[in-house]
């Protein structure tokens, strides 16, 4: 540690070498009214964590107000905010995956009774693309954390992995990114992991469990250094208000609640069960109420909830126990087994593809819509992506789950759904070159009872195919679960949600028959060790190769053809300094392509013909009809058509002037017929020889100093 004075304020600055790359901890001068904050600075990216407690607190709510954000901010990669505000608006879907990357490892590890409101917001200042700042910024709201007055069972880290050449690298650069096979993010505490997320290229079990114990300890590294830090400048942790239920009650609920709980979780039926279980507690809410109606509200009130809590952490521990001693799942089915799996295709009609899985009471419609390059996602961000061209995304209407509940834009959960799913098919879909479209998928969730996101991946697998992507090989996903009670724990295949809700893990596996292609885990408690992570891998690679079996069956393969409703295709090259030739002046030559080929009045008609000018001189043409590709091709190709000195063409008389007429050899190019070679003999006036409209033959004479075509007829009619 090193202190530097600065303007009269002490700087205290803490360095670390980690992997090769320095990693720079600032405290003290920035941001120093946040209860927690600290500057990281990792090669160039620099990222000011804090963290914010309020002192009100609401013991009667149910759940823990912590909020995590990120904030990305343009100038930190010397960009201006597109739009007419220029100023960045509601977070990018890259921000709102990372605010839920640094959320996911840290909401377990704060106290269960803590119930005061936790802010931790992320500014990303500036950055390095080789030195993620996600990575650095879920390192600094660990820090931050830590060393404030908020109850924090940490510190936490992260780490990415890459595979490169068949060699672990920890935070791979930009260039050893494109190499790697495998793309992992983790996270965990010094003992053990508690978040995964991963793309891979289907890596197996083996190399995958290897990358993510060599990333552990990676975060072993950064936690010691945390701990250092946190020794030196951390200070004691707030004593918080805690909502305290006396034995007395607790035993009086037991008594009376106990034997119901355990028979209502025992009822296979998701909506009976849950029926079950809301009136066991209803009943028990409205007898202490009747039975206490003298106290004040706010004292009743308190009282409600303290039997409320006593009835969850009942049913939380009768649930454990059947399934961890017992052996008895909430649905009755084996540790291992999965839900009936029942599957559809071309379930609608006009869509480029369709397809219906349901596992068990989780069902998901998938549709694909194949578009135009030109069509692709453009990505206003700090990465240095652009654009996408394949595109997935989730929809979870609550009628999904039988409920009322909030429409309007897609809310995180339905973000980071959509983006898992993504990340899986992404690792087959085919490249540019091979299919020259963009592709995107919709899952609409119209049943849920668990693992939606799984049910997405096999559903748009099998739209794909249908759609007539030629994907590299069939995906299908499926979501572990882990019950521990005491030293036990046993791993459960196809999780539905109570084993979800009330489990300490969602380890969620996508992958073809070859290998990984997308992991995502998150977990309740501390950590995991490898042979649970080991186990969970195998349980999962078994379940994944039954579903495969049943996509396999209703579509075996992609398609050879895309649908008749989706547009085809025809690629070509042209020089690429031809492509200004093709747009026009203004784009008057590629508009006049499009009306006069598809035989529209607007290029913005539904009928017109589309066409991608690539900057290499790729000619992407799209359309339904193959007539008015190829008539949009020959009109092309006629731009950049180059005219040969002496050769005779045949072409349209478009103007009459005095002193010659011109003529039209192909559309966008015309030369000049000068008087004095209209005809053999002398011609006093053109249009006593010619007129608009007419077919003429003419030989080119080639091209003067100003670039003007010079053409005769005279010397055609030889």
């Amino acid at each position: 540690m090193s202190f530097i004075i600065q303007g009269g304020i002490m700087k205290k600055v803490f360095e670390l070498n980690f992997r090769g790359r320095k990693l720079i901890v600032e405290n003290g001068e920035l941001a120093k009214q946040a209860h927690g904050s600290i500057l990281v600075r990792y090669g160039d990216t620099v990222v000011l964590s804090t963290v914010v407690m309020s002192k009100n607190v609401n013991l009667l709510a149910d759940f823990f107000p912590l909020m995590v954000l990120y904030n990305e901010k343009l100038y930190s990669v010397g960009k201006i905010p597109g739009g007419f505000i220029k100023r960045e608006g509601r977070p990018t879907e890259n921000a709102t995956l990372a605010a839920r990357m640094i959320d996911r490892p840290m909401r377990p590890l704060f106290p269960e009774d803590f119930k005061n409101e936790v802010q931790i917001v992320n500014t990303v200042l500036s950055v390095d693309q080789d030195n993620s700042p996600e990575i650095t910024a879920l390192f600094g709201s660990s820090l931050a954390t830590c060393i404030s007055q908020v109850p924090f069972n940490g510190p936490v880290a992260g780490v990415k992995v890459g595979r490169v050449n068949g060699e672990f690298v920890i935070n791979p650069t930009v260039e050893q990114t494109e190499l790697s096979d495998i793309d992992l993010t983790v996270s965990g505490t010094k003992d053990a992991i508690n978040m995964v997320e991963a793309g891979s290229k289907e890596v197996s079990e083996e190399d995958m469990l290897e990358a993510l114990m060599f990333g552990h300890e990676a975060i072993k590294e950064l936690i010691e250094f945390q701990e250092k830090i946190i020794e030196e400048i951390g200070v004691p942790k707030y004593d918080y208000p805690k909502l305290e239920i006396s034995n007395e009650l607790i035993n009086e609920i037991t008594s009376l609640a106990k034997d119901k709980i355990d028979s209502a979780l025992r009822i296979k039926e998701k909506q009976e069960k849950y029926a079950a279980l809301d009136n066991i507690k209803e009943e028990l809410l409205e007898k202490y109420k009747l039975e206490n109606e003298s106290l004040k509200e706010e004292e009743l009130n308190e009282l409600l909830v303290k039997v409320a809590n006593v009835f969850e952490s009942i049913k939380y521990e009768i649930f454990r126990n059947i399934v961890v001693k017992e052996k008895i799942r909430a649905d009755g089915r084996k540790m291992t087994e999965i839900r009936p799996l029942s599957t559809t295709i071309d379930i609608l009609p006009r869509t480029h593809g369709s397809a219906l899985f349901t596992r068990g009471e989780t069902q998901s419609l998938s549709i694909t819509t194949l578009g135009a390059l030109g069509e692709h996602q453009i990505l206003d961000g700090l990465g240095i992506e652009d654009s996408k061209r394949f595109i997935l995304h989730y929809n979870f209407p609550q009628f999904s789950v039988g409920e009322t509940g909030r429409y309007g834009s897609p809310g995180r959960r339905e973000i980071g759904h959509g983006a898992l799913g993504e990340r899986a098919l992404l690792q087959v879909i085919p490249s540019e070159e091979e299919f020259p479209y963009t592709i995107r998928v919709v899952s609409e969730i119209l049943e849920s009872n668990g693992s939606s996101s799984q049910a997405s991946i096999c559903a748009g697998c099998m739209s794909l195919m249908a759609a007539g992507v030629p994907i590299k090989a069939p995906v299908a996903g499926i979501a572990m679960g882990l019950i521990t009670s005491g030293d036990d724990y046993t791993i459960l295949t196809d999780i539905q949600g109570l084993e979800d809700h009330l489990g300490d893990m969602d380890f969620k596996v996508a992958g073809t028959r070859n290998g990984i292609c997308a992991l995502q885990m998150d977990i309740k408690i501390k950590g995991i060790t490898k042979q649970i992570l080991k186990e969970a891998l195998d349980q999962a690679h078994q379940a994944r190769l039954e579903i495969l079996d049943v996509i396999e069956k209703q579509i075996k393969e992609p398609r050879k053809e895309v649908s008749k409703y989706a547009p085809k295709t025809l690629t070509f090259t042209i020089d690429p300094n031809k492509i200004k030739d093709v747009i026009g002046k203004g784009g008057e030559m590629i508009t006049k392509i499009i009306l006069e080929a598809s035989h529209v009045n607007t290029v913005n008609d539904i009928n017109a013909v589309k066409v991608d000018l690539e900057d290499d001189g790729r000619v992407i043409i799209y359309h339904t009809s193959k007539e008015i590709i190829e008539k949009t091709a020959e009109m092309i190709k006629d731009v950049i058509k180059e005219v040969e000195t002496g050769k005779i063409y045949t072409g349209k008389v478009v103007k009459v002037e005095d002193f010659g007429c011109f003529v039209e050899l192909w559309p966008g190019t015309e030369g000049l017929v000068h008087v004095s070679h209209l005809a053999k003999e002398r011609v006093e006036k053109p249009s006593d020889v010619v007129k608009v409209g007419d077919e003429i033959i003419v030989k080119s004479l080639g091209y003067d100093k100003r670039g003007r075509l010079n053409l005769s007829r005279k010397e055609a009619l030889k």
